[in-house]
C-alpha cells in the first residue's frame, strides 16, 4: 500500500504539472499523499524532511542560480546575445538554417546564459532563418531543442550549466570532468540530431510542405547592439576564468582553494555545512566566473543603458528576483523525490537499481536511474539531484572499486539527464513550445524522435570508456 501511494503522488504530480499547477505549490502536497499511510506522520515529512532536503539544496546551489540569473539578463537586455546569435545564423546562411540554429543555441547555453533566456533570444532569429529557407516550422522546436537542452547543457567540458555542476558536488569533480567523454557524446549529439531534422525537412518539403503561413518578423537593425566580438568576451571570460579557478587538470601553477578555508565554521556547528572543499570548489569557481563576467557584460552592453533604452538596476534586480523562482522549482523537485525514495514503500524499488548496480556496473546504473527520475519528474536537473541523492554515494564507492574513473561517472551521469526528460509534462518543453506559438500535436513527433535517440547516447559513452579508456 505505501508502494500504492507512491505511484499515486508520482502521477498527481506529473498530471498537476501538466495541467499547469507550480511545482513549488504542489510538490510538498504530493509529497504529503506519499506519506499518508507510512510511519512518518504528516506534518513532520512536510516539516523536517521536504523543507530539509529544499533547504539542502537551495544552500548548495542558490549562488549559481543567482549569479548565472544575473549574468543572462545583462546578456540580454544589453544586446549582447542578440548580437552573438544573429552573427552565427547570419555566417552560415538559409542553407545551413537547422545548423545555424543549434549553433547559436548552443554557443550561448555554453556561454552560461539561462536555458531559458536562450530560447527566448534565439526564437526570432531562428523563426526568420526557417522561414528564409522555407523550412516547415513546426521542425523549430525540435531544433532549438537540441541546441539549447543536450550537448551545450551537460556533454561540452565545462559548461556552467547547473546539470554539470550538481554531479561535481557528490564526486568532488569539476565542471570539466570528462573531457573524452564529453567530446564524444556532443559528436553524437550533433550528428544524430543533424541527420534527423535534415532527413524531415527534406521529406516535408518533397511533401510539398514549407514554413507555413504565420511569417516571422524581420527582425530590424538595432544600432544599440554592442558588436559580436565584443559580446563574445563575457562569454569567454565564464570559460577561462572557471577554468583557472576550478583547476580541473590540476595543474602545478593553477588556483588551488584553500583547504583550511572552512576550519573557522567548525565550532558554529552549522548542520548544513559540506564537509570538505572539494565538494564545493566547483560551485565557487563558477560563482566567481560569473559575477566578474557580469560586470563584464554590463560594461559592453552600456549604450542600452545609457540611451535609457534598458534600466541597470531594473535588468539586474529582475534577474535576481527570477532566479528565486527558478532555485525553488528545481529545489522543490529535489525536496519531493528525496521523500519518495526515504518512503518504505520506495524500498524494493532502490532494490532493483541496487542490482541493477550490482549486477551491470555503476555506469549502467546510473544511467538508468537517472533516465527514470528525469522521466518522472520532466526535469534534467531535478531528476539528476534525486538520483545522486538516493544511490549517487554508492556508485562513486563501486566506481572507485572497480577502477573506474569518477570523471567518467560525472559526464556520463551528467548526460544520462537529458535522455528521456523531454516528456509531455516537462516544464522546458512546454515553455519552449508556447515561445514558438506551437503545439505537442504540432511538433512533438520530432522531439519525441530526438528523445529516442539521446536514450541510447550515454550508453555509447560508456562502451567508448570501456574500449579506450579515455575519460
Amino acid at each position: 500500500m505505501d508502494t500504492f501511494c507512491i505511484g499515486v503522488a508520482i502521477i498527481g504530480l506529473m498530471f498537476a504539472a501538466y495541467r499547469g499547477w507550480s511545482i513549488i505549490l504542489i510538490a510538498p502536497f504530493f509529497a504529503i499523499i506519499a506519506a499518508i499511510l507510512s510511519e512518518f506522520g504528516i506534518m513532520p515529512t512536510y516539516t523536517e524532511l521536504y523543507m530539509t532536503r529544499l533547504a539542502e539544496y537551495t544552500k548548495t546551489y542558490y549562488p549559481v542560480f543567482l549569479f548565472g540569473a544575473v549574468f543572462a539578463r545583462l546578456m540580454e537586455k544589453g544586446g549582447l546575445a542578440s548580437a552573438i546569435a544573429g552573427k552565427i545564423i547570419s555566417l552560415l546562411g538559409e542553407q545551413r538554417a537547422l545548423l545555424a540554429v543549434i549553433l547559436g543555441c548552443a554557443a550561448l547555453t555554453y556561454g552560461g546564459l539561462s536555458v531559458f533566456v536562450v530560447a527566448f533570444v534565439m526564437y526570432p532569429f531562428g523563426a526568420e532563418i526557417f522561414r528564409k529557407a522555407d523550412i516547415p516550422k513546426k521542425l523549430l522546436p525540435a531544433t532549438m531543442w537540441i541546441g539549447i537542452f543536450s550537448f551545450a547543457m551537460v556533454a561540452l567540458p565545462g559548461t556552467p550549466q547547473i546539470q554539470n555542476i550538481i554531479p561535481s558536488s557528490y564526486f568532488g569533480t569539476s565542471t570539466w570532468a570528462g573531457v573524452g567523454i564529453g567530446l564524444f557524446a556532443t559528436v553524437l549529439f550533433l550528428g544524430s540530431a543533424m541527420g534527423w531534422l535534415s532527413f524531415r525537412a527534406k521529406s516535408l518539403k518533397a511533401k510539398g510542405e514549407g514554413y507555413g503561413g504565420e511569417i516571422a518578423q524581420k527582425q530590424q537593425r538595432d544600432r544599440t547592439l554592442p558588436s559580436w566580438q565584443a559580446s563574445l568576451i563575457p562569454l569567454l571570460m565564464v570559460i577561462v576564468i572557471n577554468i583557472i579557478l576550478s583547476n580541473p587538470f590540476n595543474w602545478a601553477w593553477g588556483f588551488h582553494w584553500s583547504q583550511s578555508s572552512l576550519e573557522p565554521f567548525a565550532p558554529f556547528g552549522l548542520s548544513l555545512i559540506t564537509p570538505n572543499v572539494s565538494k564545493v570548489q566547483a560551485i565557487w569557481s563558477i560563482s566567481v566566473a560569473l559575477i566578474i563576467s557580469s560586470f563584464a557584460a554590463a560594461y559592453i552592453g552600456r549604450k542600452r543603458y545609457t540611451s535609457k533604452r534598458e534600466n541597470l538596476l531594473e535588468t539586474i534586480n529582475f534577474g535576481a528576483a527570477s532566479s528565486c523562482a527558478a532555485v525553488l522549482n528545481v529545489a522543490s523537485g529535489f525536496a519531493f523525490g528525496s521523500v519518495m525514495v526515504t518512503m518504505p514503500g520506495f524500498f524494493p524499488i532502490k532494490a532493483i537499481l541496487t542490482v541493477i548496480a550490482e549486477s551491470a556496473g555503476p555506469l549502467v546504473a546510473a544511467v538508468v536511474t537517472t533516465n527514470i527520475m528525469c522521466g518522472i519528474t520532466g526535469s534534467a536537473s531535478g531528476g539528476l539531484t534525486i538520483a545522486l541523492s538516493m544511490l549517487g554515494e554508492q556508485w562513486a564507492q563501486m566506481a572507485t572499486a572497480q577502477g573506474i574513473s569518477l570523471e567518467a561517472l560525472h559526464r556520463i551521469i551528467s548526460i544520462a539527464s537529458v535522455g528521456i526528460d523531454p516528456v509531455p509534462h516537462c516544464g522546458a518543453l512546454v515553455t519552449l513550445l508556447a515561445i514558438c506559438g506551437l503545439t505537442h500535436k504540432d511538433s512533438y513527433f520530432d522531439i519525441i524522435v530526438l528523445l529516442g535517440i539521446k536514450f541510447f547516447i550515454p550508453f555509447l559513452c560508456i562502451v567508448f570508456y570501456m574500449l579506450t579508456g579515455i575519460a
